[in-house]
């Protein structure tokens, strides 16, 4: 478990699956998250997932949980490492509402970054971010994330094509930023 100032990570627990289907469901919440088709997600293959988890094959989940009624409100993880070359790849949702655009994803952000840098060794976190996603870019930008580029149209939403950013965070940029 890692605490913040708002939310701890933890471990999935089985009682989170209901919720979490719930919230990845959510037309809103989709919109943010999945470049496919916007197809709902089965119980069954929610459930397919939290059996998969696993820390042996180099992706991390962790469920974002509130710290003063211990709520799970999301999630967030390594997807990717890529260990020759010490970049991990990331991704989270806040997938209550009710959470949303009052720091608990920044303070699940900041420390799933500290938990990367400090305790598995990586020089770079990336992620990427859909351009109409401006909360959430604003969010990783108060976490010391930066864009490095632009895939431009990549992702087809609502009648129109939009653009993904890509954005970084180094190990030194972190440690200036966090030790002044």
């Amino acid at each position: 478990m890692y605490t913040g100032e708002k939310v701890r990570l933890r471990a999935y627990k089985r009682e989170d699956i209901t919720l979490a289907q719930q919230y990845l469901n959510d037309a809103e919440t989709k919109k943010f998250l999945m470049p496919g088709i916007p197809y709902l997600i089965t119980l069954e293959e929610e459930n397919k997932w939290f059996e998969s988890i696993s820390s042996f094959k180099d992706t991390y989940n962790f469920a974002v949980e509130t710290l003063e009624e211990s709520k799970y409100i999301g999630g967030c993880g390594v997807n990717n490492l890529d260990w020759k070359n010490s970049v991990a790849t990331v991704g989270i949702f806040i997938g209550d509402k009710e959470y949303w655009g009052k720091g608990y994803g920044t303070d699940a952000m900041n420390i799933l970054v500290k938990f990367i840098f400090e305790q598995m060794n990586i020089n770079k976190i990336k992620l990427f971010v859909y351009s109409f996603n401006e909360r959430a870019v604003k969010s990783y930008e108060k976490c010391g994330f930066k864009r490095e580029g632009v895939l431009r149209q990549e992702i087809f939403r609502d009648g129109k094509y939009n653009d993904e950013y890509v954005m970084g965070i180094l190990k030194d940029e972190y440690f200036q930023q966090n030790c002044k």
